[in-house]
């Protein structure tokens, strides 16, 4: 009877094991793909300040969807500087990013804009869906070149009486003197592109050309540019001075 007992005691505390290992092992797993999940997505972000645009803080993300290719997300606050008077002009948009090599990838995105720049020239109300923004990046991370190329076009989506489309593009290369340590060059330009009763179909801004210097460690850095406008004299009438274009970035 005393045996019956222990091996009755015994078979119990096996099925409370393995009750508590059923329950408690789709926690776990759950947790683990979570915690997988989590280490496929990574985040930019970049605190931007300079003479044209004011302060312009953009965050950007990827979700790693297999070794080649990203799913992309970003979102820009240009509501500061200039563009406080733009209706508290904001971007966001999605996009893939594409590795076509240790060095090189190439990043496609669709914007939209919130406020009253593209649909009215900032004449009329705050609007959702202000404008559409096709671009594309394309960055250089290699072991002693870096780089990267931008080009965006900003095109009114809800039109009013008068609207207003841009173009806006920049390319900066540089080599990397050290591992904390890079130097290069940047060219920058914006102009108006036509839009809807607008008395020209151009109109420049700025041609920005200048150097620039980065500090960087680990995942945080700094990048100073500077130098002069070499366009027109319309585009300097819109615009007139030197540039200065500084960034606070960090990765996480």
């Amino acid at each position: 009877m005393r045996k019956n007992k222990v091996t009755m005691m015994k078979n119990l505390s096996i099925s409370a094991l393995a009750i508590t290992f059923c329950l408690t092992m789709p926690g776990v797993s759950k947790a683990q793909d979570a915690k997988k999940d989590e280490s496929k997505l990574s985040f930019n972000l970049s605190l931007n300040h300079d003479a044209f645009f004011g302060f312009n803080p953009m965050l950007s993300g990827a979700y790693a969807l297999n070794d080649k290719t990203d799913f992309t997300f970003y979102g820009i606050q240009w509501g500061a500087g200039t563009a406080a008077a733009w209706g508290n002009w904001t971007e966001f948009g999605l996009g893939a990013n594409f590795k076509v090599s240790e060095a090189v990838a190439i990043n496609p995105q669709l914007g939209f804009t919130f406020g009253n720049l593209l649909s009215s020239y900032t004449a009329g109300s705050y609007a959702i869906g202000d404008g559409v923004v096709p671009n594309v990046t394309v960055n250089i991370n290699g072991t002693k070149l870096e780089g990267q190329v931008y080009a965006g076009y900003y095109a009114a989506l809800r039109k009013k009486d008068i609207s207003a489309n841009y173009v806006h593009y920049w390319v900066n290369l540089g080599g990397k003197i050290s591992s904390t340590f890079s130097v290069g060059a940047h060219v920058e330009n914006l102009f108006r592109s036509g839009g809807k009763g607008q008395p020209t179909k151009t109109s420049q801004y700025y041609t920005w050309v200048g150097p620039y210097v980065q500090f960087s460690k680990g995942n945080a850095g700094l990048r100073l540019s500077a130098g002069a406008n070499i366009g027109s004299d319309e585009a300097k009438a819109n615009y007139d001075g030197d540039f200065y274009k500084m960034a606070f970035f960090f990765s996480f």
